[in-house]
């Protein structure tokens, strides 16, 4: 029997997840508010060999009207724009709703829309148009971290905003203030795809315009958040003993880490992980 005025746990998950996606859509609602009117300059233009028609270029021009997937796809990501702030402000409305969803058939393109928002340089645009793209980022990674199977997972966000505001600790911070089953199931799923790369010294993600100062201590940051973290979020839902090695392993200088008894096993794991990609390779060419 639950005690009086004691919840049980799966509903304050539950209602913690609700909150999240009202934030969300709020967040949503006033970007279309905030952009609402938005244009590309008059005279911006593309290259119509490569780019898209004159015809799909004046419809950047036009405040309001909906792009076909296939155009949203191309303004947002083209790098060459004489002013890629104003393109992006005038697909922001309709771009986030499509991101929050997956991007449909141009999922395989998220890990360059960190860059699109950096490149516009949102932070420095009027204060209401930057608060507005910041809650958007903020209340998405909020509602990533509390719904179990998002359209974008958190190993592939968290790049994203990291990208996009140019830091990496708010969004960890969130991470470590965000308990429960799901927020450590992400942790989970994300160690598990990234671990390999952190001990080989790499970042798991793509860092455009970072110096190798920059990428050093990014690495060292986000490593130093998953030793300090990880291993008790891990152990209270039965991650295996593999991933908890791997963790531990990250805590460790490099020198002391390859003379590890976790070291060896963990390469071995990597080699037949790395073999096993080869055949799939191989058979689906």
């Amino acid at each position: 029997m639950t005690e009086p005025g004691h919840r049980p746990a799966a509903d304050s998950a539950a209602d913690a997840a609700a909150a999240a996606r009202t934030r969300l859509d709020r967040a949503l609602d006033h970007l279309d508010v905030t952009f609402r009117g938005m244009t590309a300059r008059a005279d911006e233009t593309q290259c119509d060999c490569h780019w898209g028609s004159p015809e799909e270029l004046a419809l950047l021009k036009v405040p309001g009207t909906d792009l076909d997937p296939d155009l949203l796809h191309r303004a947002w990501r083209a790098p060459d724009w004489s002013d890629h702030a104003a393109v992006l402000r005038r697909v922001l409305p309709q771009f986030a709703r499509e991101l929050t969803g997956g991007l449909g058939a141009y999922a395989y393109d998220i890990d360059n829309v960190g860059d699109s928002f950096h490149r516009a340089d949102w932070q420095q645009w009027p204060a209401p148009q930057s608060a507005a793209v910041r809650e958007f980022l903020h209340a998405w990674w909020a509602h990533t971290l509390l719904t179990p199977d998002p359209a974008v997972p958190a190993h592939a966000l968290l790049p994203l905003c990291s990208q996009a505001s140019g830091t990496l600790g708010p969004w960890l911070a969130v991470w470590e203030a965000t308990e429960g089953a799901v927020p450590d199931h992400h942790l989970a799923r994300t160690l598990d795809a990234w671990t390999g790369e952190l001990l080989m010294g790499f970042l798991p993600w793509t860092t455009g315009g970072l110096t190798w100062e920059e990428e050093v201590a990014v690495h060292e940051e986000l490593t130093a958040w998953f030793v300090r973290q990880a291993p008790a979020r891990l152990r209270a839902h039965d991650a295996s003993e593999e991933l908890l090695d791997e963790v531990h392993l990250l805590g460790l200088p490099g020198p002391v880490r390859v003379e590890d008894p976790r070291w060896q096993p963990f390469r071995r794991r990597r080699e037949a992980a790395a073999a096993a990609a080869r055949e799939r390779l191989r058979l689906h060419p």
